[in-house]
């Protein structure tokens, strides 16, 4: 059980929230959402003590443990991987680290023996005998194989490390579980076991993510922070934005139908008020005008961009044709004989676990690499524009934003160029930043905006989701839903995959592939995602 009592949080002169009273139970899964700088990390760490509130207070029942997915990637590098996973409950931990400590002593005296007995009971009391056990599960359900068990942290990849501190968040069954996006750097893979591993869960889960399919599979309420509130909602995403716009809707058709009635009102008082035979209907109607309040409706600090691609001429017949496609890294094979033909109403999706060919097969199609064998065919009509996973090189310069994005159009009038900034949310003195200051998710629609301007009829996208807030994402696949050309993408939304997509290819580790076109989520209990 997790309660917070009249909890509010104000920094300087801005409050997050206020006077927040809740309760968390069950083996319920709560989905916190809400704009970037809304209070959503900010919570959790409320919740975990590692801030302290207010006012107000935060109540875990007796005897309950609290995990918590740890964000510094580096804190454990002197551990071993098995031990930081134990860690994830440090009372077990605490408690293996003196038994084994005694045991090693070379003067081991009678009282030495009587602790170690009373540890001995502990250790067994909290699972200590399978604690090795059940993190080498955790650990080979995320995709860590038993030869990197005993190695040190610091000899892992951040990939690695990612998934070994987030099975340690999720090990020793802890009775309540905050999790912080922790699909960020995991394959798709992974992220499955992840969705599979909460749904069967018995315990309280308060997790913080933009992934919607996510959210949608193991989430039973969501927690909008919002208008300085936090708003509980019984049931998944989709049924919180539903219900979310049905109330705003519902708000503002009431406050119509009030403002008519007044206006209504107003003008019979206007008319009728010095008329004698009038005058008891006009007091009447200033009477029922005095009780009618229009609904207080607040802006939200949620702001969706509005991204529309579109382009000039369609693609024609012939679009992209790869045939016998080669390509190695450092002896390694990357692409075997990979054929390809791009059809005028191809939606593919890249899929599986082979990052690398992902990006190669993109680069090529967009001309930034030559394969080593085999032939590129492009139709006379095709015009590519390409979002890459890593766009740094874009902004490696001083020149302010709308300078930035002159570059890529052949209109140079600030007022058109601040008009495609604006629909990525950039407004006032924000359009004069220097691009080589902004944030991750600030070059991405920064990147969107370059892209709508090119009018490409062929759009490549590579992990185009990483940065983004969920509005962001949404406002994506929305405009990806509404594009008529060609569009072939690699990312790890799987509402993206599942709504945009009509293809999809998955590439193997040896450079093979499956092209199919059905459903993604009908491929995946088809023929599973990756080796």
């Amino acid at each position: 059980m997790l309660k917070v009592n009249n909890l509010s949080l104000r920094f300087n002169t801005r409050t997050l929230f206020e006077n927040v009273n809740l309760e968390f139970s069950g083996d319920n899964c709560y989905g916190i959402i809400g704009a970037n700088g809304a209070g959503k990390s900010t919570f959790l760490k409320l919740l975990s003590g590692n801030i302290e509130s207010t006012t107000g207070e935060v109540i875990i029942g007796k005897g309950e443990r609290i995990s918590v997915l740890k964000q510094n990637h580096n804190e454990y590098d002197d551990k071993t991987v098995i031990d930081t996973v134990i860690m994830g409950n440090n009372k077990l931990y605490e408690v293996m680290i003196e038994k084994n400590n005694l045991y090693m002593k070379e003067d081991f005296t009678n009282e030495d023996g009587m602790r170690a007995a009373i540890l001995e009971e502990e250790f067994a009391s909290l699972g200590g005998w399978e604690a090795e056990s059940e993190a080498a599960i955790l650990l080979v359900g995320l995709g860590i194989d038993n030869s990197k068990h005993n190695l040190l942290m610091s000899e892992l990849k951040d990939s690695d490390k990612v998934k070994v501190l987030l099975a340690s968040a999720l090990f020793g069954e802890p009775d309540i579980l905050l999790l912080d996006e922790p699909t960020n750097g995991l394959d798709s893979k992974s992220i499955l076991w992840l969705e599979e591993f909460l749904i069967n869960f018995k315990n309280t889960v308060l997790v913080v993510s933009h992934d919607r399919h996510f959210l949608n599979k193991v989430c039973t309420h969501m927690l909008d922070i919002d208008y300085n509130k936090i708003t509980l909602f019984v049931g998944n995403y989709d049924f919180w934005y539903q219900s979310s716009q049905l109330i705003q809707k519902q708000m503002k058709e009431s406050n119509k139908k009030k403002e008519e009635k007044i206006k209504e009102l107003e003008d019979f008082i206007r008319r009728f008020s010095a008329n004698a035979s009038k005058s008891k209907q006009a007091t009447s109607r200033k009477k029922t005008l005095e009780k009618i309040v229009l609904d207080e409706i607040k802006p939200s600090s949620r702001k969706y961009p509005y991204i529309n691609f579109d382009f000039d001429k369609n693609v024609g017949k012939e679009v992209i044709t790869l045939e016998k496609i080669n390509y190695s890294i450092d002896d390694k094979i990357i692409l075997k004989d990979f054929s390809l033909t791009i059809r005028p109403d191809d939606k593919i999706a890249l899929i599986g676990t082979n990052e690398i060919a992902k990006t190669v097969l993109l680069d090529i199609l967009a001309g930034h690499l030559k394969p080593d064998s085999g032939t590129i065919k492009i139709g006379s009509n095709v015009k590519i524009s390409y979002f890459e996973k890593n766009h740094d090189e874009y902004f490696n310069n001083d020149l302010i934003m709308t300078d930035w994005l002159k570059q890529y159009t052949d209109n140079k009038d600030d007022s058109f160029v601040r008009g495609f900034l604006g629909r990525m949310l950039f407004s006032g003195e924000e359009v004069f930043k220097k691009v080589n200051v902004l944030s991750g998710g600030e070059k991405v629609r920064c990147m969107f905006s370059k892209m709508m301007l090119e009018k490409g009829n062929v759009l490549l996208f590579n992990e185009p989701t990483n940065h983004l807030d969920i509005e962001s994402i949404t406002s994506l696949n929305e405009g990806l839903n509404r594009f008529m050309g060609v569009i072939v993408f690699s990312s790890f939304d799987q509402e993206l995959i599942e709504t945009v997509s009509n293809r999809l290819i998955e590439i193997k580790q040896d450079g093979t592939y499956k092209d199919k076109q059905i459903p993604y989520q009908e491929y995946i209990l088809k023929y599973g995602i990756g080796e």
